[in-house]
């Protein structure tokens, strides 16, 4: 079974699936290494790996010491085509859908996929719609692109059939690394029930009611990353695991 039919599995199974971003600037491989530990341990699906910049130069070593700690998909979420490791299970090959910057659109995407291609990494197209969210956050300023207005529903809507209609099998809402505030619910409903395919919820999510809002609102996945930073970390994402997996409650 490939990595793709993998997620489309753990939502059937589970409601909806949970991932931890774990961004390598943010902590030194040996405590990344160990949360990633920590999050199998505690009903994490998946782990996404990656960020806007990157400053350090052991990428490659840190996800082949997490992939080989954990039995979970190890994902990357590549701010760029640097952030690639043939050691990671897949990779979300995303165009930034909701700007009009072409190097996003296309331009990093036909930079990156010879190297996808030589490093053996399956390939999750991935429309990628960053929302506003009350703060200018880095994805936005690295992408040089608009976010989707967050009172519009209607705008987000189109954009995310667009995607399906041009192939891509995810669509990725995100509010942003440090967002103020999280993607609305209505938004999220409105695009889960217009496309068929699974949609991936990020940014501003730092309680499990707000996840679990987010997940009985149509998301397939919900991404945390920086909450965890300041928490207790055990029982926090054992929380949030069990706020989204609301079939494995059931």
């Amino acid at each position: 079974m490939g990595l793709y039919q993998k997620l489309v599995s753990i939502c059937e199974e589970r409601g909806a699936g949970y991932f931890v971003l774990l961004d390598p600037d943010k902590q030194p491989v040996a405590d990344l290494v160990k949360m990633a530990s920590t999050c199998e341990a505690q009903g994490v699906d998946g782990l996404l790996i990656g960020g806007s910049l990157l400053f350090s130069a052991a990428f490659n070593d840190m996800v082949k010491a997490i992939k080989k700690m954990v039995s979970i998909p190890v994902i990357l979420f590549p701010g760029n085509g640097g952030q690639l490791s043939q050691h990671a299970d897949g990779v979300l090959f995303m165009s930034i859908i909701s700007g009009r910057n072409p190097h996003y659109l296309i331009g990093e995407q036909v930079l990156a996929a010879p190297i996808v291609r030589a490093l053996g990494l399956e390939p999750i197209s991935t429309g990628y719609m960053l929302v506003e969210s009350g703060n200018t956050t880095s994805a936005e300023f690295m992408s040089n692109t608009r976010p989707l207005p967050r009172e519009k529903p209607e705008i987000a809507v189109a954009h995310a059939l667009a995607g399906e209609y041009l192939g891509m099998k995810l669509i990725y809402l995100e509010g942003g690394s440090g967002a103020t505030l999280s993607v609305p619910e209505e938004m999220i409903r409105s695009v889960s029930q217009a496309i068929t395919v699974p949609v991936i919820v990020g940014g501003g999510i730092r309680t499990p009611e707000q996840a679990r809002a987010k997940v009985k609102s149509g998301a397939s996945f919900i991404v945390t990353g920086n909450v965890l930073e300041k928490e207790d970390n055990v029982t926090f994402i054992e929380t949030f695991a069990k706020a989204v997996h609301f079939k494995k409650i059931i």
